[in-house]
């Protein structure tokens, strides 16, 4: 079984929690990072594992507009210019029923903020019929462009390696 970590990131950070999850799962299996817009239009049967990331804009999944701001907000180019994780869920196929998903989101980290992208990505995965291995899950970073909040990254190695701990595989 392989696992595969599809994300959408503006600034880098979401790409740096994406690759860092990444590193947690390979501890027990095969795991590839891939930017949404190079990501596969159908899982196949040798995914076992689809985790999925992306930042929150306007407390929820970005949307074309909201990508238009980001990058007006910014000098640095955009690590994903074209469509965003909304797009490739609402046309995603999954080759097996046996695949299952686990979600996460970057953002800011202020209190009582409503809203989660990672919460709309696990139930557009579920819409499609793809079962959580966990809940959706938030790491945060300390303004608009980042960066990560302190500890982050490890705590996404660490939720990479509990997402894969029950899981009856061995590294290939």
């Amino acid at each position: 079984m392989d696992a595969l970590v599809v994300y959408e990131s503006m600034f880098g950070n979401t790409k740096q929690i994406a690759e860092a999850v990444a590193e947690g799962l390979a501890t027990r299996l095969r795991a590839e990072v891939v930017e949404v817009g190079s990501a596969p239009a159908k899982v196949g049967p040798e995914v076992g594992l689809l985790v999925v990331g992306g930042p929150t804009h306007a407390f929820a999944m970005s949307r074309a507009s909201t990508r238009r701001s980001a990058a007006q907000q910014t000098t640095h180019p955009l690590v994903s210019r074209g469509d965003g994780v909304r797009e490739w869920l609402s046309a995603l196929a999954t080759a097996s029923s046996a695949v299952r998903s686990a979600a996460f989101d970057t953002r800011v980290a202020k209190p009582r903020v409503p809203g989660s992208a990672a919460r709309g990505i696990a139930r557009r995965l579920r819409r499609i019929g793809v079962r959580a291995v966990a809940p959706a899950q938030s790491f945060y970073v300390t303004g608009t462009e980042g960066p990560l909040a302190a500890g982050e990254l490890e705590r996404a190695r660490q939720w990479g390696q509990s997402l894969v701990a029950s899981f009856p595989v061995t590294t290939a």
